[in-house]
């Protein structure tokens, strides 16, 4: 019996040994909720919401559209959270990213839906259509021979119609203005750069070149664009600048931090983080910056937020900049992404960032009330404060100092420097209804469209401008706005002619010469660029 007992003896031992350390995996395991791979961050749990969605697929009664309920599910959990705290399903993960990339795989074409049809507001240059001869102006009626049009076509569908993987082909068939069949183009998808420098651009301001830069966004490329776009403005003579982050809704934190590191001195702070399991997180300047010595001005709205706040803040505090504007948007919190096994993301906040002085921007909110979150905008402008400066009521009441000692706020976004309000003395009725209906943006694609040719002899924003003020644009679009049943009333034409022109100029310009027209049109008489021109002539 003996020479029996040994091997029984060890196969127990290796049994209870398998089955003790089985038990300990499965603890292990409970307990590692998450794990990483090629630097992403994965979750693995087995909650009761898991464990209900499995009974419910196995056992119950009729058959379930088990992912359909887990998408469900998910939005509503994550609803529960703060405004910022996000899920993002599958097939829409790849078209969020690529905003913040630095490109994209499609077929390069701006596109505008106009009755119910996709129109090319413009070509990318280099891009897949411009290659095969796509043009502005042109409509596209169907892709890969199916019909294009409609009541049902959106953005949305427009972009999950149109991107897709580099090397692909997507067949359009495109209707152009004075040829009567419908042409039909094989494009194959390339890569498409996402830019955030909208403009860059010299305003003369007496002695003074002021450069001014739009930045639409903080993306993977925003900084390398950025210090590109000041080294061009530099080199033409620029000795101050306007950093224009209105309607900015922020980004990647790093880009701001590298650009805010530009203007400041060795150790000053840029901007800190922290949370719960969130370890203190500190970017000081590194004393290596470009431009250090400029006069600067950064330009805010109620619309620029997070990394847009945390630039203007350190500028701010740092007594670097003058900020210009009105009350910024007030989202101080960090999301961390989350990676789903079935390919789909969560967004968690996990800390919130604060400027050197200490201030938290974030406005306040109460966990899953985002409906009073959004309203916020609202109540601004109900209580004024669009358009004064003293209507502003601060529920954060710490007192926050600069460097230099200046009193500043926290509680809910960037109290800029020199307020300047909404300026709606030239609104009127008849031109707010055609504002609001888009009509005249409509009405300046369609006179691009019918005027192409002779638009396209003019380069420059300025000559094209002298051409359009000969053109009696005012009239025409009266009588456009009456057939789309806007009554014409002579008072309130007369009243916002400059606000109506201005805008038909400007579009058109776009239209024709893109953005790099568009913006020095356009911010010539912004009341808020014309602040920051006349506040860095002055205290500089």
């Amino acid at each position: 019996m003996k020479k029996y007992i040994l091997p029984t003896v060890t196969v127990v031992c290796l049994m209870i040994g398998f089955l003790i350390g089985h038990a300990l995996n499965n603890k292990a395991n409970a307990q590692q909720r998450f794990y990483v791979h090629n630097g992403q961050i994965y979750a693995q749990d087995q909650s009761k919401v898991d464990q209900l969605l499995h009974i419910m697929a196995q056992s119950y009664v009729d058959q379930l559209d088990i992912d359909s309920i887990t998408e469900e599910v998910m939005q509503d959990i994550i609803q529960k959270l703060d405004p910022h705290s996000s899920y993002i399903p599958k097939e829409d993960l790849e078209l969020t990213n690529s905003e913040l990339q630095g490109s994209f795989s499609g077929i390069g074409v701006q596109f505008s839906i106009m009755q119910d049809t996709v129109s090319v507001v413009a070509v990318i240059p280099g891009g897949p259509c411009e290659s095969i001869g796509v043009l502005a102006g042109d409509k596209i009626i169907t892709v890969d021979d199916s019909l294009f049009v409609g009541k049902k076509i959106n953005n949305e569908k427009v972009l999950h119609t149109l991107r897709g993987p580099k090397g692909t082909k997507v067949k359009l068939g495109i209707k152009r203005s004075g040829v009567k069949e419908l042409l039909t183009y094989t494009v194959t998808r390339g890569d498409i750069p996402v830019t955030s420098v909208d403009a860059k651009f010299i305003i003369p301001a007496g002695k003074h070149k002021i450069g001014f830069i739009r930045v639409n966004k903080f993306a993977e490329t925003t900084y390398r664009e950025f210090i590109t776009a000041l080294a061009e403005l530099r080199s033409e003579g620029a000795d101050r600048y306007i950093i224009d982050l209105r309607e900015n809704s922020g980004g990647y934190m790093d880009q701001a931090i590298k650009m805010a590191n530009e203007f400041l001195k060795k150790d000053e702070m840029i901007v800190y983080a922290e949370g719960r399991s969130y370890p203190r997180y500190e970017a000081k300047a590194n004393g290596l910056g470009r431009f250090q010595d400029v006069p600067l001005a950064v330009l805010v709205d109620e619309y620029s937020a997070s990394a847009s706040e945390i630039f203007a803040g350190a500028m701010q505090d740092n007594d670097r900049a003058t900020i210009i504007g009105r009350r910024s948007f007030g989202k101080g919190l960090v999301q961390q992404p989350f990676n789903l096994s079935d390919g789909s993301q969560v967004r968690i906040t996990v800390a919130r960032y604060y400027t050197p002085s200490g201030r938290c921007v974030q406005k306040p909110y109460e966990l899953g009330d985002q409906e009073d979150y959004y309203r916020d905008m609202n109540e601004r402008y109900d209580h004024g404060e669009m358009f004064a400066a003293d209507s502003i009521h601060y529920k954060d009441t710490t007192t926050y100092y600069t460097k230099s000692g200046r009193v500043v706020h926290g509680g809910g976004g960037i109290m800029p420097d020199v307020f300047v309000g909404r300026d709606t003395t030239l609104n009127t009725p008849w031109f707010n209804r055609c504002v609001n209906l888009a009509y005249t943006y409509q009405f300046a694609y369609q006179y691009t469209d019918k005027h192409r040719k002779q638009l396209a002899q003019y380069k420059d924003w300025q000559s094209l401008e002298q051409y359009l003020k000969s053109q009696n644009l005012l009239r025409e679009f009266v009588a456009y706005a009456k057939q789309k049943d806007i009554e014409p009333d002579e008072a309130q034409i007369a009243k916002s002619a400059p606000l109506t022109i201005r805008l038909l100029h400007a579009y058109i310009v776009r239209n024709i010469l893109g953005d790099k027209g568009f913006f020095p049109l356009f911010e010539r008489d912004d009341e808020i660029t014309k602040k920051a021109v006349e506040t860095l002539c002055t205290t500089h």
